[in-house]
């Protein structure tokens, strides 16, 4: 029987694939990437789900998404079934009256439906908001009143949240739900290939970002500023066609998007998931090793969790390690380094960007930085006093050379757009250090650092040398309001297993600290405690820090901490 031939590729899928493919074949030679990569021109009507995803997936038979459940059972889609049916959820949406520029809150966990979703989502030229499972009705709320939902798809077993959730919304529901739209009437839909017409500029997604100091803020993005942004997250993450991607992320969060999403498929890659009710990194490793993982991604709290593990089994067929989220402690990498023979690469990004500054495969790593600048990304640092061009200051982005990777902006707040976009720079909020070869080093958010007796303190530094003891799983290092310092570092420390939160570890880790610190510097007070975080997994240094306030300007000690002047050997 004879096959259709493919249609000849469309002029934004060729000028996409050429800046991906520049990319991949200057792995290990960054200055050249930075030098000859410019952002593909896609033209004035582009639609990522139909001009990338649709023309690397037509009759192409190769495993798209593998899932794999706890019990051991999995699914595996090809790229062309996944196609298919997101054409159908296309086509079913907008018989239901979803169109161009609607709002879809999407809540649906690590399962097929999400990605076939998003998939069809885009195609409509509708928007998606990418909402976490683990949200309240008031959350909720907040989300389909400020981000004007139209429509919501969840879960059946998230439908009674919506309840308490008024407005005229469109429900879809993923199994039976009474009064909600079933899910499943989309696999009806036969013989439809969706095509619709998107403009560049057209919005494609809103985060609600996870609020680590703050009411979360609504985040945009276009059908340019993620799908073609990301190709610098593919560039960081070192993936190829053929190879099986594993990021640790939950749907909600534009990490997941990032690399469970648009880089792995920017790559031609197969995107792999292993879902567990309680982390277990034993069970992880197996995984790993049997799915054939090539390129692995998680954040610094998986990793510190993982190195506690038993690793000997060694790496099965990993090439790439990554980390993004947070900084990663040097002592993780390292003892990574260890039992695999492979350097864990750190990234930067936010949800208002791609990748922007990261480790690339094949280049040197430097101790604690997480990289150098992205190509096509044109980061600075700036004095966060004067605003100028610095090499310790602010993490911004140069406005006047129009950074594709960066959001349309934050909706329905001028006062935040404003100071985001203020001095002709994109300000990140987060303030590094930059060396002489240009590789950049992580100090902490500008609301983190803080002074000691005079003394500038990078929350990071410290905690990257409280964790290479081994009582210390997590640490978060605040300042501890002090009437002669002005203050001292204070860490809370979550603790690895087999240790007690006795006077005998505290004194063993603040021993540790001064070993290893300058005095000015030096950890002064510890507490055991359950670290507070936000939804995404971010620690909420805020609370500590308004914890401590609170106290200081109440007249009381917390009876819990332990302070170095309380160890006759520590004194001083």
């Amino acid at each position: 029987m004879a096959t259709t031939a493919p249609d000849a590729p469309k002029p934004s899928t060729t000028a996409y694939r050429a800046a991906r493919d520049t990319l991949v074949a200057l792995s290990g030679q960054h200055d050249r990437a930075v030098a000859e990569f410019r952002w593909p021109d896609v033209g004035e009507r582009f639609n990522w789900a139909i001009d990338w995803f649709d023309e690397v997936a037509r009759h192409n038979a190769t495993t798209a998404l593998w899932i794999v459940e706890e019990d051991g059972s999995e699914t595996k889609l090809g790229f062309d079934e996944l196609a298919t049916r997101s054409d159908q959820v296309a086509v079913w949406l907008s018989g239901l009256g979803v169109g161009r520029g609607d709002r879809v809150l999407l809540m649906l966990g690590n399962q097929v439906e999400l990605w076939e979703a998003m998939l069809g989502i885009f195609k409509l030229g509708a928007v998606v908001m990418p909402t976490t499972a683990a949200l309240g009705p008031a959350d909720l709320r907040d989300r389909v009143e400020r981000g004007e939902a139209k429509v919501v798809v969840a879960n059946a077993a998230d439908a009674a949240k919506f309840e308490e959730v008024p407005g005229d919304y469109l429900r879809v529901s993923v199994g039976s739900a009474e009064g909600w739209h079933p899910y499943t009437d989309a696999y009806a839909v036969e013989g439809h290939r969706f095509e619709t017409v998107t403009s560049a500029s057209d919005p494609m997604l809103v985060y609600f970002t996870s609020g680590t100091t703050s009411k979360p803020k609504l985040v945009e993005h276009t059908q340019v500023s993620y799908p073609v942004g990301h190709l610098s997250t593919t560039y960081w993450i070192g993936a190829r066609p053929g190879d099986v991607h594993l990021a640790i992320s939950s749907p909600g969060w534009a990490k997941h998007a990032w690399s469970c999403f648009f880089a792995p498929w920017i790559a031609e890659a197969t995107i792999f998931v292993y879902n567990y009710a309680r982390f277990d990194a034993a069970a992880l490793l197996d995984q790993i090793r049997r799915a054939g993982v090539t390129t692995f991604c998680a954040p610094p709290t998986v990793w510190r969790m993982l190195i506690q593990a038993d690793l000997s089994g060694g790496r099965g067929s990993l090439r790439e390690l990554l980390a993004a989220g947070e900084p990663l402690n040097p002592e993780v990498i390292s003892q990574v380094e260890k039992a695999w023979g492979l350097v864990i690469r750190d990234g930067y990004g936010q949800t208002e960007t791609t990748l922007q500054v990261g480790n690339i495969a094949g280049e040197p790593l430097k101790p604690g930085s997480m990289g150098r600048p992205m190509p096509g990304v044109p980061v600075a640092l700036v004095d966060p006093l004067t605003g100028q061009p610095a090499d310790e200051g602010e993490i911004v982005l140069d406005l006047s050379e129009h950074p594709v990777n960066l959001m349309t902006g934050y909706l329905g707040d001028e006062e935040r757009q404003a100071e985001a976009m203020a001095g002709g720079y994109y300000h990140t909020g987060d303030v590094a250090q930059r060396d002489a070869d240009g590789y950049i080093t992580y100090i902490g958010r500008t609301d983190d650092v803080f002074k000691a007796s005079d003394y500038k303190v990078s929350p990071f530094e410290l905690e990257s040398v409280l964790i290479e003891h081994p009582a210390v799983a997590e640490a978060a290092v605040v300042p501890a309001p002090d009437p002669t310092r002005l203050a001292v570092p204070k860490a809370y420390i979550a603790l690895a297993p087999g240790w007690e939160p006795d006077a005998s570890t505290a004194e063993a880790i603040l021993r540790h600290a001064r070993e290893h610190l300058a005095p000015y510097l030096r950890v002064r007070r510890v507490e055991f405690y359950e670290l507070p975080k936000t939804i995404s997994g971010k620690i909420r240094r805020v609370e500590l820090r308004d914890r401590e306030q609170h106290a200081f300007d109440g007249g009381r000690s917390l009876s819990e901490e332990f302070r170095d002047d309380q160890f006759p050997d520590l004194k001083g």
